[in-house]
Formats: structure tokens, C-alpha cells, sequence
């Protein structure tokens, strides 16, 4: 019945990225989604994946798996991150090869780059000087994953791309208290404030760092483009050996003002105190986006409709992240 269909399967379509994947696919003619949660298949185990691959006849991939978290859960747990995604990444990619799979997308993350690295931040930035010391067992995890890609397509001659995005957030983040990344944590911060009527915030550090920020559907968007591309177009410009493309907004702003942004779609009307006594962090971190813009993609949610639109999406879902 589905001989015509392209079953493409979503590694990962819990998360947020992964759901956004099937929010973009889902519309598509001639294409069959396939997803299979953590409890049917622990993408951990070699067998249990390349089993899942043989029985499934899987056309393409997107492999948005992935085991994540703030700089405190990358600082308390370093060993489950780097096993976890390396364990993920090898299985999926080698389990894919081996089954016939021509067709896979890497996501990986913009901390590859070196911490050090010239801004914005170019793809042939990668490997060239030492990575932000709290994520590098993540990092290295997910250069081994660009590695993986760029070594199967060199010797058997596979189809696999990769792309690093930028800080992404949007509906499915994750606004726990502790773990959650800064649009998110803000968010509840500044909800709960508005919620008990408080009369300011206090912002962790200067409000002077720079950071770049891509909606979620962006993200998707941009995954299906870039795994879309011909062939030809797509290596003119990866070559030679580049096989990963940026992707971000290519618009950056203040920690403040992204904070004011924050505080507007929430609707919250104290104070924002900002606390200098707390970390920075790097001064800036943008991703030049330029090759993905000469292979025709841009960004288009605006950072202040993505803010409205993922409060309202947390309004509708904050039973989820009641402790």
C-alpha cells in the first residue's frame, strides 16, 4: 500500500526539535512518518536499533536524539552526556548505513565551535582551538556525530548532511527551574512573578552578552530544506570536506534586551534588577549563517512573535512543569 511513500524516520520526535520535525513533515504528500519512543527502543543498544532498522525499510532520517541540558546538568552529569549521544549518534548513523539508508540529517549544536572562536562563528571554525570547558564531553560528542556523516559519505558514498543550530527554544522546551536554558527559565521566572504579583526580578549577570536565538519551527524548516537540497547544489557548497551548515537567525542581541522582550510577551510589569555579582558567560555568540542564506534559507519568526507564541504554547501546558 505505501510502495510510492518515503518513510522517514524521526529519531528523537518527543523532544522539541524532534516535534517540530513532525509539525513540518506531517503536511507532506507522499511521505510516511516513523517514531518509536524511548520505552520501545533505547537508541543505547546496537542490536535493539539495528533491528529497528532492518524491520522498519527506513527511506531517510532525521536524527534529532539527543540527551540535553544547561551548563549545570553538563557540569554534574559529563560521563551520561558524552556516552549517551555518542552511544545514540553511532548507533543510528552506522544502523542507517547498514540497512541502505541514502538519506540522513544530523542536528547537532553550535558548541562545537571553539570558545575562543572569531564572531560570528564559521562552519570552517571547527577543530580549530579548545572548546568552552562546561560542555565539551556534549561537544565532542557532537563532532564525533559531524565525523560520522562526513566519514560514511567519503567511503561508501552516503547522503549524510549535518546542521548546527544556533539556541534554540519554543514549544516542548523544557522550563524546569534548575535545568532549563535561558528563554525558558525566564519565562517561568517572570510568569511566576506576574502570577504573585511581585514587583521586580533579579536577571543573573550584566545583561551585556550577546545571543542569538532560532524558533524551533525555524529550525525544522531549515532541517527539511537542507536535507531537501540536490545533491550537486548541496556539495558545491559544503566542499571540500565541510559537511555541516550553521543555522541561526543571523540577529543577536543583549541578554537585557532579550529579558525586556521576555518580560513584554509575558505580560510581567516590574522591575528586571540585573545581578553583576553572577557570570556572564562569553561576551558574544552568533553564527554566521551566510552559506545557508546563498543556498536560499532564512529565518523568518521574529524573536518577539516566537516569545508570544511560546508563552502561549506554556499557558496551555503548564500543568507539565508543575513540580
Amino acid at each position: 500500500m505505501h510502495a510510492n511513500k518515503q518513510r522517514i524516520y524521526i529519531a528523537g520526535h518527543n523532544g522539541m526539535v524532534g516535534s517540530a520535525l513532525i509539525r513540518q513533515l506531517q503536511h507532506l504528500e507522499n511521505i510516511e512518518l516513523v517514531t518509536c519512543s524511548h520505552q520501545q527502543l533505547d537508541l543505547t543498544r546496537q542490536a535493539d536499533v539495528e533491528d529497528f532498522f532492518q524491520q522498519e525499510a527506513i527511506d531517510q532520517v532525521y536524527r534529532a536524539a539527543a540527551k540535553v541540558g544547561g551548563i549545570h546538568a553538563n557540569n554534574t552529569y559529563p560521563a551520561e552526556f558524552i556516552y549517551a549521544n555518542l552511544m545514540m549518534e553511532c548507533n543510528i548513523i552506522h544502523a542507517a548505513h547498514q540497512a541502505g539508508v541514502q538519506k540522513l540529517l544530523f542536528l547537532g549544536s553550535s558548541c562545537i565551535y571553539p570558545k575562543l572562536a572569531e564572531q560570528p562563528m564559521r562552519e570552517d571554525a571547527l577543530l580549530t582551538g579548545t572548546l568552552e570547558s562546561t560542555n565539551e564531553p556534549y561537544a565532542i560528542a557532537k563532532i564525533a556525530g559531524i565525523k560520522l556523516c562526513e566519514s560514511y559519505n567519503r567511503q561508501y558514498r552516503r547522503d549524510y548532511r549535518s546542521v548546527m543550530p544556533t539556541n534554540l527554544y519554543g514549544p516542548y522546551d523544557n522550563f524546569h527551574p534548575e535545568n532549563s536554558h535561558v528563554i525558558p527559565a525566564m519565562m517561568r521566572r517572570f510568569h511566576e512573578a506576574k502570577c504573585q504579583s511581585d514587583k521586580e526580578v533579579i536577571v543573573w549577570g550584566t545583561g551585556i552578552p550577546m545571543r542569538e536565538f532560532l524558533h524551533v519551527d525555524d529550525m525544522a524548516a531549515a532541517s527539511v530544506y537542507v536535507m531537501e537540497l540536490d545533491d550537486v547544489t548541496y556539495r558545491q557548497h559544503t566542499a571540500p570536506m565541510l559537511s555541516h551548515i550553521n543555522v541561526g537567525s543571523g540577529v543577536d542581541c543583549t541578554i537585557r534586551e532579550l529579558a525586556e522582550s521576555v518580560a513584554r510577551a509575558v505580560g510581567f510589569e516590574g522591575e528586571l534588577v540585573f545581578d553583576a555579582s553572577k557570570p556572564d558567560g562569553t561576551p558574544r555568540k552568533l553564527l554566521d549563517v551566510s552559506r545557508l542564506k546563498n543556498l536560499g534559507w532564512q529565518a523568518s519568526v521574529t524573536l518577539e512573535k516566537g516569545l508570544r507564541d511560546t508563552y502561549a504554547w506554556f499557558l496551555q501546558n503548564e500543568s507539565l512543569y508543575r513540580k
